[in-house]
Formats: structure tokens, C-alpha cells, sequence
């Protein structure tokens, strides 16, 4: 029997269970092999369908990796915004989002956004996305940073600032990482003392909160 008419036996499903099956095959694809792996055939051998029916449904395949790549990062800024509410300082909140972040455990993660701000060169429905989610990201740690301001923890004068500057260099170490440079060394210690420096903070604060 070929895998064709195997194929052709698969049961049916709803429009909406369909649509469901090839987002949840394009994610599980995206976090386990990166994003650029989101591809029209990649996707139907996932679910074992034929590129037609993936097509069918997902006829514009820059729209699909942009989906894709919105649903990953979304939910990892919904899991980091749940490690932020259970700090009740917002010292201890930003050392909670730098070890967070920094761990090694959503190297996954990293590499969906390291190859989305590469592939988004050539897909202008990825691009967009790009920039909402960096902006959601952006909006969050600003938002860390001006509740410390307010409480007196931190001296900052440009919230905004601060906030892209933090999230540029946590990208740039998970980044590296991604090919094991430095790998001797924690990527959350190396940044501690920089991001003490950015909030006005004393020295070895976030080691402490």
C-alpha cells in the first residue's frame, strides 16, 4: 500500500479541527527543529496528510510561519508574565525574568526569534509579527521597570529605554548560546551586574532579591 492511498483512508475532520492539527504540527515543528522547517510538505508528513490538503487550508505559507512564530512567542511571554506575579518586589521580579529567560531551558524559544528576525528579511507577514511581539515583550519589562521606579527600588530615567536595552542583551547571550560560546559560563551572572548598573541598584542586589 503506498503512503498515498494510506493517505486517502485518514479520517475526516471538521474546517476547524483541520486548521487546528496543521497549527499544532507547524508549532511542535518550529520548536523542535526552528522555524525555517515550517514548511508546505514538512507540515503534511507531520500529520500525514497530502501538501494538497495543507494547502487547502494554509494557502499562503509566509502567513502560516508568521502564525506559527506569534503562537510560540505568545505563550512564552503569558509563562513569563505568570513567573512575574509571583514576585511581589520589582527587584526580585527582574531578577526572576533575567534567570528566567536566561536559563537555557527555552533555547527553543530562542531559536524561533533568532531565525524569525532572519527569514522576516524576505517575509514582510513575518516581519509584522516580529515587531508586535517585540513590542508586547518591550511594553512588559517597561512596565517592570517603571512599577520599580515608582516604588523607589529603581533610578531610571528612561523606562522605555531601559527596557530595550535589558531585552537586547538577554537576546544576545541566548543567542550565542545557541552555539555554545561561553557555554562555561551562567548567561544570568553575566548580565547581573549590568542590569544592577541600568536600575540604579546596589551591587549583587539581584543575587540577593
Amino acid at each position: 500500500m503506498t503512503m498515498s492511498s494510506t493517505r486517502k483512508k485518514a479520517a475526516r475532520k471538521s474546517p476547524a479541527e483541520r486548521a487546528a492539527e496543521i497549527a499544532d504540527a507547524a508549532r511542535d515543528l518550529a520548536l523542535e527543529q526552528g522555524l525555517s522547517t515550517v514548511t508546505l510538505r514538512a507540515v503534511a508528513s507531520r500529520i500525514d496528510v497530502a501538501p494538497a490538503l495543507v494547502a487547502h487550508y494554509e494557502p499562503n505559507m509566509d502567513a502560516l510561519v508568521a502564525s506559527t512564530f506569534a503562537t510560540v512567542v505568545a505563550a512564552e511571554l503569558d509563562d513569563i508574565r505568570g513567573v512575574l506575579a509571583a514576585e511581589t518586589r520589582p527587584t526580585a521580579r527582574v531578577a526572576a525574568l533575567v534567570d528566567t529567560l536566561l536559563d537555557g531551558t527555552r533555547d527553543d524559544v530562542t531559536l524561533v526569534w533568532v531565525e524569525a528576525w532572519a527569514l522576516g528579511r524576505r517575509n514582510e507577514t513575518l516581519a509584522v509579527a516580529v515587531r508586535q511581539e517585540m513590542d508586547a515583550w518591550q511594553l512588559v519589562v517597561r512596565g517592570l521597570v517603571e512599577d520599580g521606579v515608582e516604588a523607589g527600588e529603581f533610578a531610571v530615567d528612561d523606562a522605555a529605554d531601559v527596557a530595550w536595552q535589558l531585552l537586547g542583551m538577554i537576546d544576545g547571550l541566548n543567542a550565542q548560546a545557541l552555539v555554545r560560546w561561553s557555554a562555561d559560563r551562567a548567561r544570568g551572572s553575566v548580565l547581573h551586574r549590568a542590569v544592577e548598573g541600568m536600575l540604579g541598584l546596589d551591587r549583587y542586589a539581584l543575587d540577593t532579591a
